[in-house]
Parts: structure tokens; sequence; C-alpha cells
């Protein structure tokens, strides 16, 4: 029989590997079938998204100054989103190099990456390194609610491959780096490289430099811990790993690496980033009633302010280093802002407590201050200063605070008796006053005279309403403000009419003592009121700080539309104004052009001292604006005996100005065309004669020599007087007032009272020394008050009339007890003759 042999079959002929190869195949299809299922479900998952909401990002809106300089931000994150144009090359390098070295290679995940990432953290047994690429970081960043990033399961990570993937579908490279530099965190608060640029350097992105690019991608790593304000070591070490990945990279040359890395690091000063001062803060307060709060927070508006940065770093500089020297006066005993401000820094920096919360720390209680500038052509804000520190405190006190103004509030009251036909050379008494007709600081005494702001005030007698407001004398003011109406409620009617007008709100209150400033009003009503004199009667409607809103596209929202109002008419203004450019030259703020050096432009302005030295205010003007300083304490107290606002307040409103007139050059204020110029007596304030003359003894030789006592001065037809002089030439003052047909009192029947008994005395009139009515004090003030015209009048409110010098009245005798019945005797009939009837 023949053998044959039979080969074997080859192994993949065999049933055992044909059975494993088909169960292969068949896993292999499951496998393939089951990926594409899943591949599109997740695909399906990802296209759900709203991409859409890859370029919402909140946007922070921009305060800018009038110069376009930005002031301020109001946003939930402080972002500023820009185009891809405006981006650093060198910025795109440095966070390519930093953080998707295959972004141009790969389609939403980098599967090398991936590998290498894997490969490099098992060596290292740690989370080294990591995968994800630059539209997977954009993924996450636009879609936190759906791919939370302390979420790391392997459903979360799928899903952002297949986002990241759909987002490279929708969008180019460069659309998603755009939208990646500009929605990133860069720590600090800064959201985008636009913010992260403007807040650590103070330059714009597109013009970072290599050094400063690099240190911004650095940070992304690990933004709070890289800060260069807290760790600039570590800064700098992850700056230079950027440069040296951007080396190995071919990004950059050896040239530039060497470079570079010997820079250092120039940050800019850290500041809030929210509001920087009371200016951005009363702005996003106004931005927020207009649009919205959701709106101003994240819509990335442009907001145009009317502030001028200069003048408000001047104002805020002059403010604090004023503020400072008064604290290291020897009288001043209160808190002082360096004590309280490094208790402060360390309050800021403790962490907080077990249930996160943190300790409160007591407001300040330094001496404060606040500073207002208004643009007098249209009422626009250009610098505003609340308070020293807006961080220890954010009340606005040059908005919020309602003090009383002091003696600053005079010229209102003369532009009220200005208009009501009273003129500069009216004459007013000098003279020493009751308390009790003012009704300030108590009501008892004599009324003091804080108002001349020197410690060497004398009593004049008779001055001119223009001597009273340029030296600020109390008692003639007072008197002065009587003369306004029919009676003292009428006269504080016309003067609240008046300040109504001038743009003051707040209500005056109902006594003499509004004459010398008692009522309480804010700083930015007092700033707004006195800018009537600069402007020949006119004001602003309103003060405003924003000029106008724009939308990211440029479209305007808002625009101000300023207006002005007649207060007084130009000649009252002017007149006014001529006596407060006097203040400053011979008055109450005479240190203004020698000791404080301010250039001698046509300005005006008024010293302001509160009653017992709690509150200090500066309100003056050049033709092109109009600036006020308020000083005291945020709970109304001394702040030191003779603490006038000639040495306080005035000096900070003199930098000020000083500050303003680079800008806002100042031109002469243009006198109306009604006044004119009268020859006046200064002895009756009547017409000059020509006898107007007095004999004066010359103290050397002592020979007799006649001066004469007349002086020009402004008026308007109808104020001037009519009569002449009455002392000196004879004429006769007509006190007559004039009364209609229908108003004479008419006669009454005469009755012929035959007789009157007198009323017997039963007993003493005064017992002993007890005089509980203070009579005969009263009437020995009243003696002695004559006696002090030339004397040194008393800065506080005293309860007795000061002794003169020399040459003093006769004293009044105090009453003695007396017996009337053994006066006057036995009763006997008086007999009185009737009256004879009136013939009219």
């Amino acid at each position: 029989m023949l053998d044959l042999y039979q080969a074997r079959p080859r192994f993949y002929r065999r049933p055992w590997f044909l059975a494993t190869l088909t169960l292969l195949l068949i896993l292999l299809f499951a496998g393939g079938l089951w990926a594409w299922v899943e591949k599109g479900r997740w695909e399906t998952k990802a296209r759900s998204f709203d991409y859409a909401r890859l370029r919402e990002m909140e946007s922070a809106s921009l305060i800018f100054d009038r110069g376009g300089n930005v002031l301020g931000r109001i946003f939930t994150q402080n972002r500023d989103q820009v185009p891809f144009s405006e981006l650093s090359p060198h910025l795109v390098t440095a966070v390519i190099a930093a953080e998707d070295a295959r972004f141009y290679k790969h389609h939403g995940w980098d599967r090398i990456g991936i590998a290498r990432a894997a490969v490099t953290n098992f060596r290292s047994k740690k989370s080294k390194q990591g995968a994800s690429t630059i539209t997977q970081q954009l993924a996450r960043n636009t879609f936190p609610a759906q791919l939370p990033p302390n979420d790391r399961t392997y459903q979360r990570k799928v899903l952002e491959i297949f986002v990241a993937r759909e987002i490279e579908n929708q969008l180019s490279k460069q659309q998603i780096l755009e939208l990646y530099m500009n929605r990133v965190f860069f720590g600090s608060g800064f959201y985008g490289a636009e913010a992260a640029a403007r807040g650590y350097f103070g330059k714009r992105a597109k013009d970072l430099n290599l050094s400063e690019a690099a240190t911004l991608a650095g940070l992304l790593k690990s933004p709070s811990n890289l800060s260069p304000w807290r760790n600039r070591a570590a800064c700098i070490d992850s700056r230079n790993y950027v440069l040296q990945r951007a080396l190995e990279l071919a990004l950059i040359t050896k040239e530039e690496f060497d470079r570079t890395v010997q820079e250092d690091i120039v940050v800019k000063n850290r500041r809030p980033i929210h509001q920087d001062s009371y200016a951005a803060d009363l702005v996003a307060s106004q931005v927020e009633k207009l649009v919205g709060h959701e709106a101003a927070v994240s819509d990335g508006y442009r907001i145009y302010t009317t502030i001028d940065a200069n003048l408000q770093k001047e104002a805020e500089r002059a403010l604090r280093n004023q503020l400072a020297t008064v604290e290291r006066t020897a009288s001043y005993e209160g808190q002082k802002f360096a004590d309280y401000d490094a208790k402060w820094k360390a309050w800021s920096k403790k962490p907080a407590g077990p249930d996160g919360e943190f300790d409160s720390i007591a407001p300040p209680d330094y001496l404060q201050g606040s500073v207002v500038v208004l643009d007098n052509t249209n009422g626009g804000i250009l610098a505003l200063v609340g308070g020293r520190d807006s961080q220890h405190s954010d009340f606005n006190r040059a908005l919020l605070a309602r003090r009383p103004v002091g003696t600053a509030f005079k010229p209102i009251v003369y532009a009220t008796a200005f208009e009501s036909g009273l003129f500069p050379g009216t004459l007013v008494k000098d003279e020493v006053m009751d308390n009790r007709q003012v009704m300030i600081g108590g009501l008892t005494g004599i009324l003091g005279e804080w108002g001349p702001e020197r410690v060497d005030n004398r009593y004049e007698g008779a001055i001119s309403a223009r001597e009273a407001l340029v030296k600020s004398k109390n008692a003639a003011s007072v008197r002065l403000g009587m003369m306004l109406g029919k009676d003292l409620k009428d006269s504080l009617a016309r003067v609240g009419t008046v300040s109504q007008a001038a743009g003051i709100e707040s209500p005056m209150r109902q006594y003499p003592s509004t004459f010398l400033g008692s009522s309480e009003v804010t700083l930015m009503e007092m700033t707004l009121a006195n800018t009537v004199f600069a402007t020949g009667g006119v004001r602003p409607k309103k003060p405003w700080i924003i000029a106008r809103i724009e939308d990211k596209d440029g479209q305007t929202l808002y625009q101000a539309k300023p207006e002005l109002v007649r207060v007084l008419r130009p000649t009252s203004a002017y007149e006014v104004h001529s006596c407060l450019a006097d203040s400053l030259e011979r008055g109450t703020a005479d240190r203004t052009f020698t000791d404080l050096g301010v250039k001698k432009f046509a300005l005006g302005g008024k010293t302001g001292t509160a009653y017992n030295f709690t509150d200090l205010w500066f309100l003056g003007y050049s033709s092109a604006v109009t600036c006020g300083v308020w000083v005291g304490f945020d709970k109304p107290r001394t702040i030191y005996r003779g603490a006038f606002s000639r040495d306080i307040a005035l000096p900070v409103w003199a930098e000020v100005m000083q500050a303003s007139f680079a800008d806002h050059r100042p031109v002469e204020i243009a006198r109306p065309a009604g006044l004119r110029n009268i020859e006046i007596c200064a002895s009756s304030g009547l017409l000059a004669c020509p006898k107007c003359f007095e004999t004066l003894q010359n103290a050397e030789t002592g020979e007799e020599v006649q001066r004469r006592t007349t002086y020009f001065e402004m008026a308007t037809e109808e104020q001037a007087p009519k009569d002449m002089c009455d002392i000196h030439g004879g004429g006769i003052r007509s006190n007559v007032r004039s009364i209609a047909a229908g108003e004479w009192p008419r006669a009454t029947a005469a009755v012929d009272l035959s007789a009157h008994t007198p009323v017997t005395m039963q007993a003493p009139t005064v017992i002993g020394d007890f005089d509980p009515y203070n009579s005969t004090l009263a009437l020995n003030n009243a003696v002695a008050a004559r006696a002090l015209t030339g004397q040194l009048a008393p800065m506080d409110n005293s309860a007795q009339v000061p002794a003169p010098t020399e040459g003093a009245g006769p004293e009044v005798r105090r009453a003695e007890p007396v017996n009337a019945v053994e006066t006057l005797g036995p009763e006997v009939p008086i007999k009185l003759a009737p009256p004879k009837p009136i013939d009219f």
C-alpha cells in the first residue's frame, strides 16, 4: 500500500487560529461599531453646546477721564476685550511655548502631547505635566458648568476633547487664540491679556515686549502663586522657563533669549482694580442707574467723564499733604492718618475666621477733608475728592456730608443784599452784638468775632458792606442780613430764596445764625453756588460727571446736555465778585498771592470757619473753574482752638487753583455795563459833598491836617444813594416810609381822662444783689459796647463785653432798694389834659 505523507496546514489555516481571528474580527467590528456609535453620541452632545457663548464674555466697563486715560473699571470680571491684531506677537509666541507647543498641528486635542505627558508623569510618579491644549482650555473656560475643572472623570475629559474638536471645526486658529487671550485669568483680578497688561505693566497688550509677554504667559500655570507682587523670584523663574521653551521650539533666537533672561521684571504699583477713587465710584453708581447693574458690570461700556486727571491727582495730593501737616501741629489731639493706616493694613492681611467671615475694623476717626472742582461754563466735575482714602472709608464727604458752612456762607447773604437794593457802600455797624439776637453756640453773652480769622481783629464802628464782607465781620454781617426784609422772617426768606436759586437744596435754619452759616450744606452745593460770582450771575443747572457712554461697537447710548440757569443780576454778581477779589488781596485770604504764591489772575474767594472751629471751608474761583475745600471730623468736634480756614483749607485751594491754570487758563471777569462809580462819604454812606473832610492830628508834629473822607464805590442807578452826606454837607437823610392812601391810620375819639392815680410800690424793686434777669449786666454791656470801637473783639462768644483797654464808659449802677411810699408820700391825683384831635 502506498503510504502518502499529508503536510500539516499552515498556522493561519488551523482552526484555532481561524476561530481566534474570527473572534477578533467580531470584537473589532463590535468595538468599531461601538466606537462609531459613541463617537456619534459624543459629537451630538458636543454639538448641543451653544458656541455663541465663546464670544460672550463679561467685559469691564472702562471709565475714562477727559483726556482718554483709564480712571477706573466697573466689572464682575475685570476684562477688556481686544482683537487679535491688538495682541503683541511676543505674547502669542510666549503663550504657545508655555501652553501648547503643537497648537498649529493638532485639531483640538494632541495625541502626541497626551502620550508624552503620560510618560513624563509615569516616570516622575506624579502629575507633573498636563496635556490640555489651548482649545481645550478655552472650552473649559467658556463652559464651566458643563465642563467643571474639578471634575476629573473619564466622561468629562472625553466630552472636553469633542467640544475642543467642535471649536476647531467652527473657528480658525487665530480666532481661537484671540478668544483664549481675552478670556483666560492672569491673576490679581485680571481677565484677558489687555487687562493684565494694563494692570501689571501699565501698557496696552499690543505694546508688551518679550520679557513682559513671557511673564504673563508664565502666570497661567498658577496665577496666585506666581504673581510678581507676591512672589517675585518665582515669577522670574516662571518667565525664564517660558523663554527656554520658546528657544527649544525655535520660536525665538539665542540672542533674544540671552538678552531677555538678563532683564528685570518691572511692574507698576499695585492699586485697587474696582474703583480707584471717589470720582470713579460716583461714575459707577450713576452708570448703574442709567443702564442697570448687570449691563454695567458685563457689557464693556466705554464711559467718558469730565474728570481732569492732572487736577484730580493734584487735589488728592494737596489735601493729603496739608492734613498731614495739621496732624503735626502741637495743638492737634485727634487720631492720625498714619496710625490708622497701619492698623488698617494689618487688618486687611488677616485671614478669614473658621466660619469664613472677617473681623470688622472701626471706621477712621482722623481729620478728614474733601475737594470739588467744577467747570464754570457747564458744571462738569473736573476733580472730586471725597476723603483722604477711599479704602479706609467709601463715604463721599463732598456729596453726602452736610456740615455748617460757617462764614463761607456770607457771600450768599451779601448777594441777597445787593439784589435787594443795597450796595457795597451801604453802612453797617461793626459793634458788639448781643448773642440773643443771633443764637449761635448758645443763647447768652455777646457774639464772637471768629469770622475775620485773626486774633488782632478790632471793632471798627460803622463800615461799608464791602469792608464787612472782605474782613468777614460777624456782627456787621448779621446786621446786614436783618436789613434785607421788613422783619427777620422776611430777611431769612430772601436769603433762602437766593441760596436755593444758587443750587443749595439743603434747608436753611430759620434763625439769625443762618447769616453766619449755621445751616448744614454739602461741599458740592456750596461749590456750585459760588460759580455764579465768576459767570455774571448764571450757574450750571447741576454738576455732572458723565459726558457720554458708548457700547462696544462705539454707538453712543448717553450724551450729557448741560444747561445754565440765571440766579443773580450780572451787576449783583460782579459786586460780590469785587468784594471776594478784595478778600484775596487784603482780607481774610490775604495770604493767597504772597505766602502761598498763587499767580495773580482774576480770582475771588472766601474763607469759612464754623463756630467753635469744627468745620473749615474755602470757596473760590477763576473765570474758568470754581474750587471748594472742606476740612473737619466725621463726628463734629473742635479741630483745635484757633484752627482757621486761612491756615488749613486755603492752602489746599491755592495748590489746586495753581494746578488748574495750565489747562483752564483764567481770563478777566468782565464788569457789566449797568455799574458806575460814585463818590461816597465813608462817614455817612451817602453821596459825597465838597465838605466831606475830617481833621486829623499829625502824631509827630501835632499839626492838624484835613483828609478827604470819600472813596469811589460801584453801584447801579437803582442802588446808588439819592441824598447828599448828612454829616458834612447838611444833607437830610430820608427815613420816611411811603404809605399808601388806604393804609393811613384813622383817628379815634379822644377820651377825657380826668385823673390817674399812681400805683403805690409795696416792696423794694430789687432785693440785695439778686438780679435774676441780668438787667444790670445788659445795661453795663450796652454802655461798654459804645466804648469798644477800635478795641480788640473776642473770637468766641462771651458772657460779658470785655473791658476796653482805655477810655471805658461809665459803669451802670446796680439798682438799690427803694421804698416808694416813703419817697412819694401820700397819694396825690395827677391831672392829665385831654389830647388834641389829629388834623389830617
